[in-house]
């Protein structure tokens, strides 16, 4: 077989007069904006030198007005918290809630006793827990919530809920306080099933205390776990 001969490559065109000749203008107008930048970038310095005065003021003006927004930022948290330590609720307006404002409102009473990381978590999927949060000690709480419509005259929170909570309080969400708060009754087996499983209750009664009081759960309830850390609390 006879060998063809290699082809020969095409010499690389040469770009055209037209597209030099833009490349040339695009090449002069960068330019011309690279000189007018720099010009203007020394004339705003050579200002600025001269009025170096206006500067001193500008950054005087800023620091009196960082501080400002500082102190009102400040002063809005201490409202913030002032406001959290004043509320309160009575069991009347518990009653009234639905069941997931009844949930906020435990959570933001957590918040009022120092709870600062405290967080409605209740839903679809919740595994039996409805409030998270963190004491001033370092103890984890898990809060499950049962809103009765009628109150004291609603069901009353039995074993089967108390089981729910138990199986996934301390398995599955690693608390340290497991508890039940509702704003109606707890049945006699479901409270001896609570204290044998260290399950903490916060019934209508103690709720009525908790909401209406100043002083946070963990003083109203027994036999807590020791604190994770030492605090002003413990």
């Amino acid at each position: 077989m006879t060998r063809r001969p290699p082809a020969r490559r095409r010499p690389a065109r040469r770009p055209s007069r037209r597209r030099r000749q833009q490349q040339e203008t695009q090449f002069v107008v960068l330019c011309v904006v690279v000189v007018a930048a720099v010009g203007l970038v020394v004339t705003v310095v050579n200002w600025l030198l001269t009025h170096w005065w206006l500067l001193l003021v500008a950054a005087v003006l800023a620091v009196l007005g960082g501080i400002a927004w500082w102190q009102q930022r400040a002063q809005r948290e201490q409202w913030r918290q002032a406001q959290a330590r004043a509320l309160r609720y009575g069991l009347a307006q518990m009653d009234g809630l639905s069941h997931q404002q009844f949930e906020y409102a435990v959570r933001d009473l957590m918040r009022r006793d120092g709870c600062a990381d405290a967080v409605q978590v209740g839903g679809q999927g919740d595994l039996g827990a409805d409030v998270k949060a963190t004491d001033p000690q370092g103890r984890r709480w898990v809060i499950q919530c049962k809103h009765r419509r009628h109150g004291e005259r609603g069901a009353a929170v039995g074993t089967p809920e108390l089981q729910v909570l138990n199986g996934t309080g301390r398995p599955v969400h690693k608390a340290d306080v497991v508890v039940m708060v509702t704003n109606a009754r707890i049945t006699q087996p479901g409270r001896t099933f609570a204290r044998q499983q260290r399950l903490h209750l916060v019934d209508r009664q103690l709720l009525g205390s908790w909401a209406a009081g100043s002083r946070p759960l963990w003083e109203l309830l027994s036999a807590l776990p020791p604190p994770r850390r030492p605090s002003s609390l413990s």
